[in-house]
């Protein structure tokens, strides 16, 4: 409560001294009292409970003095109060003779409860959880706490610690790189999670993006007519993403799409070539052998820089 209480006595002087009007993402400790949690709530766009370790075994082992229960008791509580808070500015009851609000801004906003939801982070690479158990704890979360986003922050090895598993050097970046385009699958592409991972394929994988490497294991979904294929198929095409599906699904009102056409639409043809027929365009390339295929995707991603981050120790 002593750390809570400090969090939102500076948002509230924000809001309320200041006039700031601009984005406050506050943390909620966990053990916190409802009543600060609202107070939160108030004078804060977005908070976040951070679970940081993706299992409760490996929570208790790396911090014995912490349990689940005690992060999911206040998520849970932000989780029905921002669903009831949503229900109540639906009325237009509640505006009747607003006037500025509490916070200082307009008084929608203001009177609004973490109008921008709540998130978590999870901290990968410090114990041995795979990916498909840091997914699934994702996929849950979204579910069953309306989360807004879950994320994944690459471990960063400070000092030899015992209670560290993980034998690394740097942050895994690379990995910590292929969780963010899993999850976006799950929340933009309607990918389920046992499409991207299942039991033969616990850990995504590092050479290729999640959405190509569940092509090249369904070959049988491909090829796609470009200029039949509903959103959602077109969606599961490498080198497709939701502006350019969109805009074939319009310009292919008016006439037939052609190769130049997806080109000039954003289309990258250098991978939806494999995956989708055109008129003109030949078959030759179509029929494709995956680890064939694969091969020859990989060879130019793997010219192109890694992700990169910023140290937070080191000079920038």
């Amino acid at each position: 409560d002593t750390t809570m209480e400090r969090l939102v006595q500076i948002g509230e002087k924000l809001r309320h001294e200041h006039k700031f009007g601009g984005y406050i993402h506050l943390k909620a400790i966990p053990g916190a009292s409802p009543e600060l949690l609202e107070r939160a709530g108030r004078v804060a766009d977005r908070l976040s409970v951070n679970i940081e370790i993706p299992s409760e075994m490996s929570l208790k082992h790396v911090a014995p003095e912490k349990n689940y229960k005690e992060v999911m008791e206040p998520m849970a509580y932000l989780r029905d109060r921002i669903a009831e808070d949503k229900k109540e500015r639906l009325s237009p009851k509640l505006y009747l003779g607003a006037g500025t609000g509490a916070a200082g801004r307009s008084s929608e906003k203001g009177l609004s409860f973490a109008a921008g939801g709540q998130s978590t982070q999870l901290v990968v690479g410090a114990t041995p959880e795979t990916d498909a158990e840091v997914l699934t704890l994702a996929d849950g979360l979204y579910k069953t706490q309306h989360l807004k986003r879950v994320y994944y922050s690459g471990y960063i090895p400070i000092a030899t610690d015992a209670r560290i598993s993980a034998d690394l050097t740097t942050p895994p970046l690379l990995r910590e790189h292929r969780l963010y385009q899993a999850d976006w699958l799950m929340r933009q592409y309607e990918f389920a999670l046992d499409e991207i991972l299942d039991p033969l394929h616990p850990n995504l994988d590092e050479q290729v993006d999640p959405k190509l490497g569940w092509a090249l294991r369904h070959p049988e979904s491909f090829p796609i007519d470009i200029n039949t294929a509903d959103k959602r198929d077109l969606l599961r095409v490498p080198g497709l993403g939701h502006k350019s599906a969109q805009r074939i699904v319009a310009a292919r009102r008016s006439g037939s799409l052609r190769v130049e056409d997806l080109k000039r639409l954003g289309v990258v043809w250098s991978r939806a070539q494999y995956f989708v027929t055109v008129p003109g365009q030949g078959t030759h390339h179509l029929n494709w052998e995956p680890e064939v295929l694969r091969q020859r995707l990989i060879a130019p991603m793997a010219q192109k820089a890694r992700p990169a981050q910023m140290s937070l120790f080191g000079a920038p």
